[in-house]
């Protein structure tokens, strides 16, 4: 009755850049292959580390697309 069917496809998104800066911090660039928007996610290692998840966006506003 409540069972919601869930597209699962592991080849949808792709990390394309992973850096581990000074401050423990990882910062990476992911690829949705199906809309082709780009998201930068910034997550802190170690205990209580949270995770930062954002649209990276041109000058106008508009999502950046991957090629």
């Amino acid at each position: 009755m409540f069972k919601k069917e869930v597209d699962v496809n592991a080849d949808r998104f792709d990390t394309k850049i992973n850096e581990i800066i000074d401050t423990s911090q990882n910062v990476d660039v992911l690829v949705d292959h199906k809309t082709k928007v780009q998201y930068l996610i910034v997550s802190q290692r170690g205990i209580g580390g949270g995770v930062g998840v954002t649209v990276l966006v041109d000058k106008d506003g508009k999502p950046l697309l991957a090629e």
